[in-house]
């Protein structure tokens, strides 16, 4: 089993070349309408398979189809890694839309509407003391 710096090692790399990849050689007109990003990378253990996570600033819908366009370009994604990068297989690729950001938008939206509301029942609360 392949310890966590290697792991790491290779994440990064698959990373910064599949990045590369997105920018400069896909022929897609969504990827290169939105900002796509990679926010995340799981690699399992053997290096065989590779959970790529993506955040864009597109709507949710648009979102959903380009994950869905990235995973129908994942072999010529894997060709290309496979040219780029030297390893003695590249691992299967599947991406995935990351929600993380999105609920942590959403909590820090609660959290900013529990403040003000807290905020606002204080000076009814002053405005009643007076």
């Amino acid at each position: 089993m392949p310890n966590n710096y290697r792991l790491a090692k290779v994440s990064s790399l698959l990373k910064k070349e599949i990045t590369l990849i997105l920018q400069n050689d896909l022929e897609n007109d969504l990827i290169r309408d939105y900002f796509v990003n990679i926010s995340k990378i799981d690699l399992s253990g053997d290096l065989q398979h590779c959970k790529i996570y993506i955040t864009s600033t597109a709507l949710e819908k648009v979102r959903k189809e380009i994950v869905a366009n990235l995973n129908t370009a994942k072999s010529s994604i894997r060709h290309i890694l496979g040219k780029r990068i030297e390893m003695r297989r590249v691992p299967e690729i599947i991406f995935k839309e990351d929600v993380v950001l999105d609920k942590g938008l959403s909590v820090l939206k609660l959290l900013d509407e529990l403040k003000n509301k807290n905020q606002k029942n204080n000076v009814e609360d002053n405005d009643a003391n007076i």
